[in-house]
């Protein structure tokens, strides 16, 4: 685990209950990320925090100065944490986390977050191609139900299915459990 980090990728007000773009059983979510977080921060692992912020204030979500592009307090930065804003699905875009990786000589990230199908799809794939290998804990992830062509997929498909895209060439896809039961044996 020397050479590995912890992404936490956009788990943020808006995202939960009472939130602009409420996603389908957050709290759960969350509450695997912050079990994955306890475990970086006991073992004194480097993390980072991602915060998409728009920069457009007719944004749907996420817009500055706004409650809901806060980061959640199941999971909120200690003030010793690397917090890096970002304003597109893809955390290394135009941001500082390939090369803040980089100079601690990081080989492998850990993700956990928010939107699979679009912020951790986008994340891990970049992560892959900027030559690190990746990991998706799947339970620590969430979406929404999507609609296309008149037809709804339900939340937990479309989560399944980028899970299944994912671990299919791009990542290792692990659950909460079994990623602590390899780690601590």
């Amino acid at each position: 685990m020397d050479k590995t980090a912890l992404i936490l990728v956009d788990i943020q007000n808006d995202y939960f209950p009472g939130g602009k773009m409420t996603l389908h059983e957050t709290e759960k979510a969350a509450k695997n990320a912050r079990v994955i977080l306890d475990y970086f921060r006991e073992n004194n692992l480097p993390l980072f925090h991602i915060q998409h912020i728009f920069k457009d204030n007719q944004a749907p979500f996420f817009v500055s100065g706004t409650e809901g592009v806060h980061i959640h307090r199941s999971v909120a930065p200690l003030e010793s944490e690397t917090v890096i804003e970002k304003h597109f699905p893809n955390s290394f875009l135009h941001t500082s986390l390939e090369a803040e990786l980089k100079s601690i000589g990081i080989e492998h990230v850990i993700i956990v977050g928010m939107m699979s199908h679009m912020c951790i799809d986008a994340t891990s794939r970049a992560a892959v191609d900027l030559g690190f290998s990746c990991t998706v804990i799947e339970d620590a992830c969430t979406c929404p139900d999507l609609t296309f062509n008149n037809k709804t997929i339900e939340a937990e498909n479309v989560h399944y299915a980028f899970m299944a895209a994912l671990g299919s060439l791009y990542a290792t896809i692990e659950t909460t459990d079994a990623f602590l039961v390899k780690v601590t044996n």
